[in-house]
């Protein structure tokens, strides 16, 4: 009766991994979709061969220019709607994008950064004044007083989205670096777990212990390679938020000249 049990234990963990196995299909059909799309293709139509599981991690190098960041839209954008403000007072415009680089200790290889938050809103200096000729009873200080006041919104728009890329960058260099060390951790759980399922089975054919313990061996296996996979995908994902954060990349040679 005993033997019986434990048949019936074994063929219910192995009909649930079977299940589970069926179910990641589904996600799987998600993202082949998602990917036709980004590539411009029916998603119908479209599909991905399964291939052997990579087992690198793409990783940020040391001191990434943060040039890289001029990429992205968001910066683009701001960028651009504070130099059209900055036309509309007749501004002579400079550089405000830092010059500084991303490491991967969270350090920057360079002090610009708290100047860039704490440099006055308006870096630019001014042209030479016009002479009022007419009186307009304060017009034309007052659309002056507008274009700078806009400029300013624009400025502080633009240096807070800068900021905002460069959280989101850290944010994900201290991901992927936790991540590493979780995965360590991990890989030596599902090493312990193996021997230990190893040991388990040699018990049982031995007759020392009964199959109920082989099963709980091989749930905890299971378990533990099920986390490992999950902390891998995570530092996947990781690094691809990365490179979106970055604007496409950390190659230098992809800035465009």
């Amino acid at each position: 009766m005993a033997a019986k049990a434990g048949v019936v234990t074994a063929q219910a963990q192995l009909l649930n991994s079977q299940a589970q196995q069926i179910n990641a299909k589904i996600q799987r059909g998600i993202l082949e979709h998602a990917i036709a799309v980004l590539i411009g293709q029916q998603p119908a139509s479209f599909s991905l061969a399964p291939v052997a599981l990579r087992g690198d991690v793409p990783t940020v190098p040391a001191g990434v220019p943060s040039a890289l960041l001029e990429r992205r839209p968001d910066v683009a954008e701001a960028e651009r709607r504070m130099a059209a403000a900055n036309a509309q007072i007749g501004v002579a415009k400079a550089a405000y994008f830092p010059t500084l680089s991303l490491s991967g200790s969270d350090q920057y290889t360079n002090s610009t950064f708290s100047h860039l938050i704490s440099v006055p809103n308006r870096v630019w200096s001014l042209g030479p004044q016009l002479a009022e000729t007419l009186i307009d009873g304060g017009l034309r200080r007052a659309q002056v007083a507008q274009a700078r006041a806009a400029y300013d919104a624009n400025v502080a728009t633009y240096r807070q989205t800068v900021l905002a890329g460069f959280q989101q960058v850290e944010d994900e260099i201290v991901t992927l670096r936790v991540l590493e060390q979780q995965a360590v951790v991990e890989e030596a759980a599902v090493a312990a777990a193996q021997e230990a399922e190893k040991l388990t089975l040699n018990q049982y054919k031995a007759g020392t212990v009964p199959y109920s313990s082989v099963i709980t061996a091989q749930t905890t296996r299971l378990n533990s390679e099920e986390t490992a996979l999950s902390v891998f995908s995570n530092r996947l994902q990781a690094s691809v938020t990365l490179i979106e954060a970055l604007g496409g990349g950390w190659k230098e040679a992809d800035l465009p000249p």
